[in-house]
């Protein structure tokens, strides 16, 4: 078995080392299949990553170098704290550049996570949060951006956007996101947006809130406006979702300034718990002209960031816990897992991640089928 057996690898080998030559006594592309092979198989930090090398040194030395043995804790440590961050997702994309070559992208969620052990009091340092681009069909990680706290999510999404190609593609973002400047960057790629509208943007969620309320009292369904409704009856919860969209921007101000704008809409939710009811209504803006069954489905799967992508790093990777302080290190070790989470899932395996990750340890074979995962482009 040779290292160029696994394509996702093929890709980092080009990666700059950032290492003084004399002191390197293992190779980078080591370094780097180790860590992914590790994480893959359930090591959550660089001492587990050592446990899980030193028990399969044989299977490694059977397709990387290794020199000098397996590096120590400390050297992964090191080695990843001084990768050039955005270098590593460089590396990282054009690993999903050849995926979605082949898969093309219906819709992209972009949403943020902090790593909330990962601050510290003294010297004060704040949680790395890193945003994130969600390929929702596809169940993979696009791409991320790494800021020091949620509020910076302003500034990282266009960074993360220019990282993407996005052409022809939905994408959806919390109201985080919603300014005009992203709505502009989208449609100038080639895409489409749905905006969810909060307090950040009272003006224009009172317009909404006035257009929607006087095309109920007065419009024609399926004229003036269309909806979509939907019910769930999951794990003791009952869940009903009723989407509404209007095409008349008449009463929407400034609504020049949001490119391409086409819709306005609501969604709102009724929710039962153990008998109790909650209530909730949201608003949102989009640019692509399709209906109410459009809108609903993006919205409703755009959440699917939280429970296939944080849910899953949280709870299976334990990455809330992770206390990686240092922020280069931080940010590579979350690309790592991302990298690790969009092959367990390409795998064609109907388990439980977790259940993935320890059958992976224990049996090299299964591990070899993962890596290769990414020569498979066929259905997700």
């Amino acid at each position: 078995m040779a290292l160029s057996a696994f394509s996702v690898t093929r890709h980092f080998t080009r990666l700059r080392d950032p290492r003084r030559r004399h002191c390197k006594r293992h190779l980078l592309i080591d370094i780097i299949v180790i860590a992914l092979c590790a994480t893959i198989c359930g090591a959550n930090d660089w001492q587990q990553i050592v446990t899980f090398a030193q028990q399969r040194h044989d299977w490694l030395k059977s397709f990387l170098a290794l020199p000098n043995g397996i590096p120590s804790h400390d050297t992964f440590e090191r080695v990843f704290d001084r990768l050039d961050p955005q270098a590593f997702v460089g590396c990282f994309q054009r690993w999903v550049e050849t995926l979605t070559e082949a898969l093309a992208l219906k819709h992209v969620a972009i949403d943020g996570k902090t790593m909330r052990h990962s601050g510290r009091a003294v010297p004060k340092v704040k949680p790395l949060h890193i945003v994130s681009a969600w390929a929702t069909e596809q169940h993979l990680t696009l791409g991320q951006v790494a800021v020091d706290e949620k509020s910076n999510e302003i500034t990282a999404i266009p960074q993360l956007l220019e990282l993407l190609d996005v052409h022809g593609a939905l994408v959806t973002i919390d109201a985080m996101g919603c300014q005009k400047a992203i709505a502009k960057q989208i449609v100038a790629a080639g895409g489409d947006y749905v905006l969810s509208v909060k307090d950040n943007q009272p003006n224009l969620r009172t317009d909404i809130q006035e257009t929607i309320a006087a095309v109920l009292d007065h419009g024609r369904e399926g004229v003036e406006f269309q909806t979509f409704d939907t019910t769930d009856q999951k794990h003791g919860r009952d869940e009903a979702r009723s989407y509404l969209i209007v095409t008349d921007l008449a009463k929407i101000r400034n609504r020049e300034e949001w490119a391409a704008l086409k819709v306005i809409g609501m969604y709102t939710s009724t929710r039962i718990v153990a008998g109790q009811r909650s209530d909730e209504a949201h608003y949102f803006i989009g640019s692509r002209a399709a209906g109410a069954e459009v809108y609903g489905k993006a919205l409703r799967e755009h959440w699917g960031i939280e429970n296939k992508l944080h849910w899953q790093l949280d709870v299976t990777f334990a990455e809330d816990a992770n206390r990686v302080q240092r922020r280069q290190g931080g940010q590579n070790l979350a690309l790592l897992r991302r990298l690790a989470l969009s092959l367990l899932k390409r795998h064609s395996s109907k388990a439980s991640m977790a259940c993935k990750r320890l059958a992976a340890a224990l049996n090299p074979a299964l591990l070899e089928e993962i890596l290769r995962a990414s020569t498979n482009l066929g259905k997700v």
